[in-house]
């Protein structure tokens, strides 16, 4: 068996990222950016009012007078120039008149006819957004970076309809096994229902894969032949079960005879020992366990990393964060376990708390936790109180 470690940087020696397309700004949202993207203008393009109010053709304390000549909004800005004495009637986002020196928010003045006087000081450069304040012409976007709502609202602001993008990984999933059904389907009585498909494939498809769920394939060569033809075409093969050493267990066999590179099997970690990954073909190939807990956590920690490595993120472990430990635990023992616990609020750090239950096969207690902590190899006994490191789910 190898460590977790070693088994991650094997999997990102088999990946390489995959080429770019270009993608409408409209459809770019979760998409990672392959290409830094540069800005066509200057933002604010002009000086603008941050605010509603009066520009002044100069400054002044309270008690100053000034003539109100026009009004600017935005859109559509004031043709002429202020004198010194004069002012313009302006709206948040207008264009600066040429000759404003400042501009008086309007709950600081007083208005009468065409005059208005400052109630409260006005003074040199207030309340005014200076061209390229936001960014300038040739400002980039940096990449690789996986686009949110945020970057879009910025790439659209720099007059980008377009985005060069890494293109989404096609991910196959396939389950194995006699006794699994779809949800919908009448179950016999030695029949459980295919869970882990719909986790895994929400999880990838939230990390930026197209996912195709494949036919279960059932405990023979023939079938799980048939399954792995309907996965040509895909980058990432990602099976479900059938990786361990039973009679049964005719993934890694099957994946040989079609002439699967295998770079390792087994790793020191629970839950999740039966893991194989390798090349089949023009494909990645991951081969999960079975149990609906140990292939989820598995996709936490080698499925999304490879995801995110395939398109140009960089290949780094799934991110780790800190917490105090709530209550006593034993020693971990030879593999590193990874434990579902519940988080709660602590003084500075989260206090984390392990279930009492670790069973691989119970969803219930996966889906009320929030936290995988960590225990490494050979670790021992740990006490309340001390600090520990911790997977977020």
């Amino acid at each position: 068996m190898i460590t977790v470690e070693e088994a991650l940087q094997r999997c990102f020696a088999l990946v390489t990222p995959l080429p770019s397309e270009p993608v409408p700004l409209r459809q770019a949202a979760g998409r990672v950016l392959a290409t830094p993207a540069s800005a066509r203008l200057t933002q604010p393009p002009f000086d603008a009012s941050a605010m509603d109010g009066y520009a002044l053709g100069r400054s002044g304390d309270a008690g100053a007078a000034f003539t109100v000549i026009g009004e600017a909004g935005a859109g559509h800005g004031f043709a002429g120039t202020l004198a010194p004495d004069q002012a313009v009637r302006i709206f948040t986002g207008a264009p600066l008149p040429k000759g404003a020196e400042t501009i008086s928010i309007q709950e600081d003045v007083s208005v009468s006819s065409t005059c208005i006087t400052l109630t409260a000081p006005a003074r040199p450069g207030a309340n005014i957004r200076k061209r390229g304040q936001d960014f300038a012409q040739g400002d980039t976007l940096s990449a690789p970076r996986r686009l949110t709502s945020k970057d879009l609202a910025l790439l659209a602001a720099m007059n980008i309809p377009e985005v060069t993008a890494s293109r989404r990984p096609i991910l196959a999933l396939i389950a194995t096994g006699d006794e699994l059904v779809m949800p919908g389907d009448h179950p016999g009585p030695d029949q459980i229902f295919a869970s882990n498909l719909f986790a895994l494939e929400a999880m990838a498809r939230a990390e930026g894969a197209e996912v195709r769920m494949l036919p279960i394939a059932r405990d023979t060569e023939d079938d799980l032949r048939q399954v792995f033809q309907l996965a040509e075409g895909a980058d990432l093969i990602v099976t479900i079960g059938g990786a361990s050493v039973g009679d049964h267990d005719l993934v890694g066999k099957v994946a040989a005879d079609l002439g699967l590179e295998r770079a390792f099997w087994k790793i020191a970690m629970r839950p999740g020992k039966p893991l194989m990954a390798g090349r089949l073909g023009a494909s990645l190939m991951l081969g999960l366990p079975g149990n609906p807990v140990s292939a989820i956590v598995c996709g936490h920690l080698f499925l999304l990393p490879m995801l995110r490595a395939m398109q140009g993120l960089p290949a780094t472990p799934a991110p780790t964060a800190q917490a105090i430990l709530a209550e006593d635990v034993g020693p971990a023992g030879p593999r590193v376990h990874y434990m579902r616990a519940r988080l709660s609020p602590g003084d500075g750090l989260p206090r984390i708390t392990p279930f009492a239950s670790q069973d691989s096969a119970l969803l219930r207690i996966l889906t009320e936790a929030d936290a995988l902590l960590i225990r490494p190899q050979d670790d021992g006994p740990r006490r309340a109180g001390e600090r520990v490191e911790y997977l977020p789910l």
